[in-house]
């Protein structure tokens, strides 16, 4: 199993979620889209609410506006899009991990001495993990370090597939992997 696996726990309702569907009941019961009583009712519901899907389906049959003027949209998507590329950039810049040709013995890699990919690194486990080949291709699996293993921002727990222009990190040291 691998932690690239939703979260068990479903994610929990900020204040700022609960004034948002409140905002929107408030406008809707002024603009005479809702009565006092199921105003009201909305209200407890949102106010009792535990996960996002309970203030969803209060909120399913009321029209939303985003009061968010044009200029305000346009400035967050030019900031989504530079650190898009900023990640693009830095990834392209990482240093190249080499897979190695198939074979019978998995590769090592951790700080300790003896492994075959020594990082020495402090962020790095002793045993840290292990790159696989398969017939499928390539599997890194994470063997309980303290820092995790990384692939492309997922953190993983047990094995996973890998190949080349992945990201991975040991602890704090990054790279992309490349074909021989």
């Amino acid at each position: 199993m691998t932690s690239l696996e939703p979260s068990a726990y479903p994610p929990r309702i900020s204040d700022a979620d609960r004034e948002r569907a409140l905002a929107v009941l408030r406008e809707s019961f002024a603009e005479g889209r809702v009565s006092q009583d199921t105003f009201q009712r909305r209200m407890e519901v949102v106010y009792g609410a535990r996960r996002p899907d309970e203030l969803t389906a209060v909120l399913l049959d009321l029209p939303y506006r985003d009061r968010r003027s044009r200029v305000v949209r346009a400035v967050a998507r030019a900031a989504a899009f530079r650190r898009s590329v900023g990640r693009a950039w830095r990834a392209e810049r990482l240093p190249q991990l080499m897979l190695p040709g198939p074979g019978p013995h998995p590769m090592s890699i951790g700080r300790a001495p003896g492994q075959m990919l020594r990082l020495t690194d402090v962020s790095v486990s002793r045993h840290h993990a292990q790159l696989t080949s398969s017939a499928a291709g390539w599997l890194l699996r994470d063997l309980g370090s303290a820092n995790g293993t990384w692939v492309n921002g997922v953190r993983v727990t047990g094995s996973v597939p890998v190949r080349p222009g992945d990201q991975v990190r040991f602890g704090d040291v990054e790279y992309r992997l490349a074909a021989r």
